[in-house]
């Protein structure tokens, strides 16, 4: 029978960090209530009760109103859904009850959204994270905190962080699970032996919006740069009229761009994630997208705000389906040769033409350096497992099969070893 046990720590918040719990708090209430108010249509309709239904219509809303990660969204989004759940059945039980509303303070984090450790936790906030102690007593054998809390034979569970307004301290009440030995030599097995398969995405501002390292080129960055410019160069039109009809026509395109700009990154997203699944991948790997316009020629706001909300919906359309989304350097990507590993600028010929002068291997440049960001992530897998026997197949997913670390090709059921000499992405796989 599994054994959960809820312990009560105090956690040592740096002074200057407070607000910023404080604030993630604020957030997530407004996201548990947004939904809540959303799902809540009794008596003159039926409440809404899936999840899936919730995040799919607020999802997007929330994250651009608050500064939560996508983790913290989702939980809120769960909280106000569950609750209506629960308000759903007292009223199929003639109880009286109305729309649920919070203001408690509590945040509820996982394994996403804060890493526990046996002293101390990181939490996500609306500023980055924040590295907390726990205030443990001197004596603690015979406590909760000794014999759950720092007891190697539970685990971390989903917890909640709260606050007390009389002592204005903060408390994680972390759950705690005892790990049962048929667990422990499951979870261990599993961390070494589960394959990891990683797809890699590049991202452009030209060319194609997205080409990952199994060949699929997807959607088209050229035509969004066009439309923006067709967005901007009416609105600028529209300005020097100065009417208030002109005003707002002006917000009403504002509008219309925003709505296209959105179902254009979900096209792109729902592509991306199908190449993940359709190559059995676990993991998504993306350049770092931190100070992209310092990086990129060309990346200004438009691109930025294109490339972040592009991997926030592939982040959380992951999550549902259990693909893990990582991101790693940039450096190098573009210039290192992905079949023999020979870096120079020279390489790159031009935007979209790379040749190794090595090994003379060719391909699309954008196509090599997804391949790149694949073996980046790959390497930190595989550097990061336990097993002394060379753990878990990492592998990069490529248009006919996998390649390894050492640089051994598998070809899938449905290609052959010399379809990936030269590794060219095939028709059958790119995106349009």
């Amino acid at each position: 029978m599994e054994v959960i046990r809820t312990v009560k720590v105090k956690l040592d918040v740096p002074a200057e960090r407070c607000d910023d719990l404080h604030q993630t708090k604020n957030q997530f209430i407004h996201c548990a209530n947004t939904t809540a108010e959303w799902a809540w249509r009794h008596p003159h309709d039926y409440c809404v009760t899936s999840k899936q239904k919730a995040e799919n219509a607020l999802y997007e809303q929330l994250r651009g109103e608050t500064e939560l990660t996508a983790n913290l969204v989702q939980k809120g989004i769960r909280r106000a859904i569950e609750a209506t759940k629960s308000g759903v059945s007292r009223l199929k039980s003639g109880d009286n009850t109305s729309q649920p509303h919070f203001n408690a303070w509590s945040v509820v984090y996982d394994k996403r959204s804060a890493t526990f450790h046996r002293d101390h936790v990181s939490l996500s906030t609306v500023n980055g994270r924040v590295e907390c102690d726990y205030v443990i007593p001197d004596d603690a054998e015979g406590t909760p905190i000794g014999k759950y809390l720092l007891n190697e034979d539970y685990e971390f569970r989903m917890s909640t962080l709260q606050y007390d307004r009389s002592t204005e301290s903060f408390y994680l009440h972390a759950r705690m699970r005892r790990i049962e030995n048929d667990d422990r030599e499951q979870s261990t097995a599993s961390s070494d032996t589960k394959h990891r398969t990683v797809l890699g995405v590049d991202l452009n501002v030209d060319g194609s919006l997205a080409v990952t390292s199994t060949g699929a080129f997807i959607g088209n960055a050229d035509e969004m740069n066009h439309r923006r410019r067709e967005f901007e160069k009416t609105r600028g039109s529209m300005q020097q009229a100065g009417t208030r009809s002109a005003h707002l026509s002006i917000q009403s395109m504002k509008d219309r761009e925003h709505r296209w700009m959105r179902d254009e990154l979900h096209r792109a997203s729902n592509q991306i994630l199908k190449e993940a699944r359709d190559h059995d991948c676990t993991h998504i790997a993306f350049e770092d997208l931190t100070s992209i316009r310092n990086r990129i020629i060309g990346a200004k706001r438009f691109h930025t705000w294109a490339f972040g909300r592009l991997y926030q919906y592939v982040e959380y359309k992951a999550e549902m389906v259990g693909i893990k989304v990582n991101q790693v350097s940039p450096t190098y990507t573009s210039r290192r040769c992905s079949s023999c590993g020979f870096t120079h600028e020279s390489n790159r010929q031009s935007k979209h033409q790379f040749v190794c002068q090595k090994c003379k291997y060719e391909l699309n440049a954008d196509y090599n350096a997804s391949k790149n960001i694949a073996r980046k992530l790959l390497k930190q897998l595989h550097s990061g497992q336990k097993s002394s026997g060379g753990g878990a197949p990492c592998q990069c997913a490529l248009t006919s099969g996998t390649l390894n670390l050492n640089g051994d090709f598998h070809a899938s059921d449905f290609a052959s070893v010399e379809g990936e000499s030269t590794d060219k992405p095939t028709t059958s796989v790119v995106g349009h």
